[in-house]
């Protein structure tokens, strides 16, 4: 679980990343190696990283305190937070504070800056009249939208669907794109 949690959470956040070096590829083609520098990419990658680590640290921790004492099945692909705790018959009210704020910060806010960047991208190619300029642009920036749409899309369906109820088919076959398909597109 711990590992599941550190590769979902660094995911997203690498995504993040790598809309920002779109971005400074696209919209500031001449100053990108300035921009784009070796020391700024080796800390962006280690604090996604520590985050994740950290994330998925105090997600097993507060796990570990949960008890599960009827159903041992879980109805999924493969063994989830929001899954484990819907099977708890302990009090999971912490769990699920932490684990809204804690998806929150590692959903909302990668989403938004993927979201800011690629708005730029957007306003920016517009600008230019050429066609050669949008075709560079979406041969850049397509393959990195797929997998944005696949991973936050099933996130959300996986995830908030199976907080708020109970989880259902729809959700565990969501589970499965998320989950092998996404690193596969990377």
């Amino acid at each position: 679980l711990y590992f599941f949690i550190v590769f979902g959470c660094l995911d997203s956040l690498l995504l993040a990343v790598m809309a920002y070096d779109r971005y400074a590829a696209i919209c500031h083609p001449l100053h990108y190696t300035i921009i784009m520098r070796e020391e700024l990419c080796v800390l962006l990658v280690a604090a996604s990283w520590l985050v994740s680590c950290g994330i998925a640290f105090l997600d097993t921790l507060l796990l570990a305190q949960v008890s599960f004492c009827t159903d041992n099945i879980i109805p999924h692909f493969f063994c989830s937070l929001p899954v484990l705790i819907n099977l708890s018959c302990s009090n999971t009210s912490v769990n699920e504070l932490v684990m809204f704020t804690v998806g929150a910060l590692v959903v909302i806010f990668p989403f938004s800056a993927i979201l800011v960047s690629y708005g730029r991208i957007g306003a920016s190619i517009v600008r230019v009249p050429s066609t050669t300029v949008l075709r560079k642009a979406l041969s850049t920036c397509g393959s990195h939208l797929s997998v944005v749409s696949f991973l936050y899309g099933t996130i959300i369906a996986v995830y908030y669907s199976s907080l708020l109820s109970k989880p259902n088919d729809i959700a565990m076959i969501a589970s499965l794109i998320y989950t092998p398909v996404t690193p596969m597109l990377n």
